[in-house]
């Protein structure tokens, strides 16, 4: 299976939705990536492809990336230097550990929401929206190898 075929076309707009919800009331950077494999450490990993999308590069270093190795059944989340001085690895920690519950019945779609809704509550709350905010980084899910 081709990474990109993971979520059905209506799932694939669910989550752009939750990303552009998310996003409306922050100043604040969500993106999705998925690639079948991660080979070592996730973390590691998901840092190169937040670099990699441009998402150190934002305004105010609010980027959050949802980064999921499908075939390797890995995730990770990565803040920004910004978001990540605010709230406590705790909270990444539940977050994942709630995303991963879902994923463990078959419920990806519907924890990478869920994740996706969480994380933009946090960046409402120390970056909320601005008058002359703008959307830096694109809201569609990007795929493969970086």
């Amino acid at each position: 299976m081709d990474v990109t075929d993971f979520f059905s076309l209506q799932q694939k707009g669910e989550i752009m939705d939750a990303i552009a919800e998310a996003e409306k009331n922050t100043s604040g950077e969500i993106r999705v990536h998925l690639e079948n494999y991660c080979f070592g450490n996730t973390l590691k990993r998901a840092t190169k492809v937040f670099k990699k999308l441009g998402m150190a590069n934002t305004a105010q270093h609010n980027g959050v990336l949802f980064y999921l190795a499908v075939k390797s059944k890995k995730l990770a989340i990565v803040g920004d230097s910004a978001i990540h001085e605010h709230v406590k690895q705790q909270f990444w920690d539940e977050l994942r550990s709630g995303m991963l519950d879902m994923f463990a019945e078959d419920h990806f779609k519907e924890g990478l929401v869920s994740g996706i809704l969480s994380a933009g509550q946090k960046l409402k709350e120390h970056f909320p929206y601005q008058s002359d905010d703008v959307n830096e980084l694109p809201d569609e899910i990007s795929f493969g190898k970086y």
